[in-house]
């Protein structure tokens, strides 16, 4: 392991080195690209030199056996030094993880209503408010993309926005199918009900992502529904795009320019096929399992809420977590943090399976 955390030394030598090239030095993007490596390669350089002065002082004691009162000191230091060793190789350890180049992303959210009809709709509605909670305790800026109301209250799906450094890193691994069992309001025999929504969290794309030909989309155009006036009645301001090739469907009419949500369908569709190209190339790694959300399905799961028990059980995890009224306020951050650690785990067992 020592040999490939130094194989990182070398590489951040070579990144300042590069930075001394005029080449590189006229290209502002990837000056920034290589400060931000060397900004998140430097601890690991801090925390190597410990490590080698360390194993120079337990070296330290066979070149002063002939005298004793320094072999006396260099014991004391080796002993002391043996003892920082593990310590550090372990601080080390993360840095063999390569980093999620998309975890600093802006992230587009999708809720949908699952199975189980209106209580679907209503916990869906419930899991969208929890992520907005989550967003705003972060200072993450919000921009709602498209919105579809259920008739007895809830949402049947809605699709959002958020701006924030680190936002895809943290709730990228809310993609999947939340259950929720409780009595519902309308529950007149105090029974149970299961129901499901699912959620999708996807990397927001740039324009250099991922090139989108004009010949290959369909672009129509409809009049708004739901609240807006005489603006929604009269104005063919909504935007539905379909990209042929992959047959993906956006849309949007949240905003009143028809531009405006061409702009927003784009953006909205170059997030889905970056993220659908990223899966793609996932799973010819084997590191990524079939699919973000799957069909809604009750047995399709990553995580359930039980609300008469007060727990909440991410199966992925197989650990529990309780007061789900704090949790669906927002306070996601135990089961997130949770998350990020088995998943930087698993990744760093693969890689030191492979060393």
């Amino acid at each position: 392991m020592i040999d490939a955390l130094r194989s990182l030394a070398k590489e951040f030598a070579d990144l300042e080195t590069s930075l001394q090239d005029p080449a590189v030095l006229s290209d502002h993007r990837e000056v920034a690209k290589r400060g931000k490596r060397l900004a998140e390669l430097r601890p690991l350089i801090s925390l190597l030199s410990e490590y080698d002065n360390a194993e120079a002082a337990v070296k330290a004691v066979d070149d002063v056996r002939s005298d004793p009162e320094l072999l006396a000191l260099a014991e004391e230091e080796a002993r002391e030094a043996k003892k920082k060793l593990p310590v550090l190789l372990d601080q080390m350890r993360a840095f063999l993880v390569p980093k999620d180049p998309d975890d600093d992303r802006n992230v587009i959210i999708e809720v949908r209503a699952g199975a189980g009809g209106d209580e679907a709709a209503l916990f869906a509605a419930e899991l969208f408010r929890m992520y907005l909670r989550y967003g705003e305790e972060h200072h993450w800026k919000t921009e709602l993309l498209s919105k579809a109301d259920a008739d007895a209250g809830g949402i049947k799906e809605v699709v959002c926005r958020m701006q924030g450094l680190g936002a895809y890193g943290d709730l990228k691994f809310e993609s999947g199918v939340h259950r929720v069992q409780r009595i519902p309001a309308t529950e007149n025999k105090g029974r149970v009900h299961t129901s499901t929504a699912t959620v999708a969290i996807l990397p927001e794309a740039e324009e250099v992502d991922i090139k989108i030909r004009l010949e290959d989309l369909r672009i129509d155009t409809f009049r708004a529904s739901g609240a807006g006036g005489q603006h929604v009645n009269k104005t063919e301001s909504a935007i539905r795009i379909t990209h042929l090739p992959t047959n993906t469907v956006v849309e949007c009419q949240t905003e009143r320019s028809q531009l405006r949500n061409r702009e927003v369908a784009m953006n909205l569709l170059r997030s889905r096929l970056y993220s659908a190209e990223q899966e793609r190339l996932a799973k010819e790694r084997g590191d990524l399992r079939s699919g973000q959300i799957g069909s809604g399905d009750r047995s399709e799961k990553i995580r359930t809420y039980n609300f008469p028990q007060d727990r909440i059980t991410d199966h992925r995890l197989e650990e529990n977590f309780s007061n789900i009224p704090a949790v669906m306020e927002g306070k996601l951050g135990p089961i997130v943090q949770a998350l990020q650690e088995k998943s930087q785990a698993d990744k760093l067992a693969s890689i030191q399976a492979k060393i």
